[in-house]
């Protein structure tokens, strides 16, 4: 079975011929097995007769929700009940013939199942099976529930960013969850590595990835910091300029940039002045140089501010919403949104921010149905439409998704 694409040539994905089962909900799994999709794999999404709570998540159109959509368009649907030895049954028979699995379930739930690793790495030694969760597989921490905001607390991404807020004292509220796009970005490249490593070995492997260890990622300095009382405020702060209209923002990265800054703002006297002319400086007295880039900037309108700014090579930006950035040229240029076609009428999907000179890297054009796909996987495991109708649990109502 295949999955409908866009056109792009002659071109396949590079894991086209791959057979993905996924078992994953919510965020992180789902986007990792998207990903799988995109690049060519046959991702076949195994859900209750309900479906996964994504589902019900707004913008929802004629019961279809994009936000479900844009994690899960691209991937075949496939209705069974796993509490029934028959459910359980007939995904032992699909990973006969499957390359990679995904879950996020609990720690322990699988194995409960007798779909963990070990029972399924028994009847197809070539698996890559890749478990997601909160905390990992194993140790102290394992079996506590998390959702993205209890891990973004939990790994100090938090506190490290209240750090670099002045006058603030209380953390954040959490409102886009980094966890779960980064978790399923490693679990995603974690299984292109394993299936790399099989080319070799012929072996499949159990892939562990934490939520708690992938938001550490994102303070690879301050987990240096924090083993040598390193203040998180010893180094340039970069954050919003004032204009007379709004705020952009301007990033200092290096020498030049500074020396052309301080030309755009009619103060090149102060690549030599005792407070700025050297890094150490600068960064002892950034509230200062900064106070003398927004006494220029608020002179102007963001747009002449950022004119200025882009024509001496000062790396530069207005402060966007997410409709005007997906609005910008490079975009559409870029052809980062794929549209996509579901029960409720047409969205747009962000497809993967990669391209391949040799590859088709593109989403889907439609969404499948709850279920769609669910008698013609059981019949490719041989058995009989009664038989079929016992492994799919109760009768299924032609739910659109």
């Amino acid at each position: 079975m295949t999955i409908a694409g866009n056109d792009e040539g002659n071109l396949s994905g590079s894991f086209a011929g791959l057979r993905v089962i996924d078992f994953s909900t919510t965020i992180a799994g789902p986007h990792c097995a998207r990903m799988l999709a995109d690049m060519g794999a046959e991702v076949i999404k195994i859900e209750t007769s309900e479906g996964e709570t994504m589902r019900t998540r707004p913008p929802v159109r004629n019961n279809c929700s994009t936000a479900f959509g844009q994690l899960n368009v691209g991937k075949n649907s496939l209705v069974l009940d796993l509490k029934s030895p028959a459910g359980v049954e007939a995904v032992r028979r699909l990973v006969v013939n499957a390359d990679v699995l995904v879950e996020n379930f609990r720690p322990g739930v699988m194995r409960r199942l007798k779909l963990d690793y070990g029972s399924l790495g028994a009847i197809n030694p070539k698996l890559v099976y890749c478990s997601i969760s909160g905390y990992g597989q194993t140790g102290p921490s394992a079996e506590l529930p998390a959702y993205a905001p209890v891990i973004h607390a939990a790994s100090g991404y938090e506190m490290a960013h209240l750090a670099y807020q002045p006058g603030r004292t209380r953390p954040d509220y959490c409102g886009i969850y980094h966890a779960d796009v980064l978790t399923g970005v490693y679990a995603f490249g974690a299984i292109s590595a394993a299936l790399y490593q099989r080319t070799a070995s012929g072996k499949g492997q159990h892939i562990d990835v934490s939520m708690l260890e992938s938001m550490l990622s994102l303070t690879l300095n301050e987990v240096q910091w924090s083993q040598f009382e390193v203040k998180a405020t010893q180094r340039p702060m970069f954050g919003p300029i004032e204009t007379s209209d709004g705020y952009v923002m301007v990033a200092v990265a290096s020498e030049k940039t500074f020396q052309s800054l301080m030309k755009v703002i009619g103060r090149p006297e102060w690549v030599d002045d005792p407070r700025f002319a050297r890094y150490v400086d600068r960064r002892e007295n950034w509230g200062s140089l900064m106070e003398g880039v927004e006494a220029w900037s608020r002179s102007v309108t963001t747009q002449q501010c950022l004119a200025a700014l882009n024509e001496y090579g000062v790396p530069s930006s207005a402060y966007r919403t997410v409709a005007e950035a997906l609005r910008d040229p490079q975009i559409a240029h870029r052809g980062a949104l794929a549209d996509v076609q579901d029960g409720g009428g047409s969205f747009k999907v962000l497809n993967l921010p990669f391209r391949m000179s040799g590859a088709k890297v593109s989403a889907a054009k439609r969404m499948s149905t709850l279920g769609e796909h669910t008698r013609a996987y059981l019949k490719e495991t041989g058995l009989s439409e009664d038989e079929i109708a016992a492994f799919a649990g109760k009768p299924q109502v032609a739910a659109r998704g």
